[in-house]
């Protein structure tokens, strides 16, 4: 069984996520952290948890998802991982990021990516990667059917979508990823959005304004 802890970070107010098995193995989902006092707080769960980081998965590279990877990096010795797709916008954060005014050390770069056809298993269990683009190039969600949830970044929240204003956006293929890669997942399958509270796919097919099912 598979549980989630849920971080809010950095001033855009980004989801960060642990998934967390039963031998205290964890993934880290999209890290914000963008200051020491951040920083400790994830950290210091970690550490009290008795809590083992295997890998650092971007599900996409918009800044708010990625302010964290160097420091992951360097504390548990994990490269991020994400789609291939998305490496110019990791890229393009480290020059925008000052004139923003957000501290930001640039993120390790993997020597390989990962694919929607990628699994990512933590012992028993299997997490499928679900390829949604619209939000960004390449965006990827994490879907574990065994234990029911979805975490999917910036592709769809509770009553709204992701903002497709942003470079590598695109409105109409975001809508059309929703439709056919996230709205055919079992309706009580719950959603961990990357800002915002968790809701469900049948609530969204039910009351979202800008798609329903």
């Amino acid at each position: 069984m598979l549980q989630i802890k849920t971080f809010v970070f950095n001033p855009y107010q980004e989801n960060t996520y642990l998934i967390i098995d039963e031998n205290q193995d964890c993934i880290i989902v999209d890290p914000g952290m963008h200051n020491y006092i951040e920083e400790k707080q994830f950290s210091d769960y970690i550490a009290e948890h008795n809590l083992k980081p295997i890998y650092l998965i971007n599900t996409h590279g918009h800044i708010d998802h990625v302010l964290g990877n160097k420091y992951v990096a360097d504390t548990y010795g994990l490269t991020p991982q994400f789609h291939e797709g998305e490496l110019p916008l990791v890229i393009q954060v480290q020059n925008y990021a000052p004139q923003m005014g957000i501290r930001y050390e640039p993120s390790p770069i993997p020597e390989t990516f990962l694919t929607e056809n990628d699994t990512i298993t933590m012992g028993e269990e299997t997490i499928r990667l679900i390829l949604a683009p619209g939000h960004s190039p390449a965006h990827l969600c994490l879907y574990s059917e065994s234990n029911n949830f979805l975490i999917g970044g910036d592709v769809l929240f509770k009553g709204s979508i992701g903002r497709t204003d942003l470079p590598g956006g695109n409105h109409q293929q975001l809508l059309n990823s929703i439709a056919t890669n996230i709205y055919t997942l079992p309706e009580d399958t719950v959603v961990y959005p990357g800002h915002g509270p968790t809701t469900t796919i049948k609530e969204e097919k039910q009351s979202n304004p800008f798609i329903r099912g």
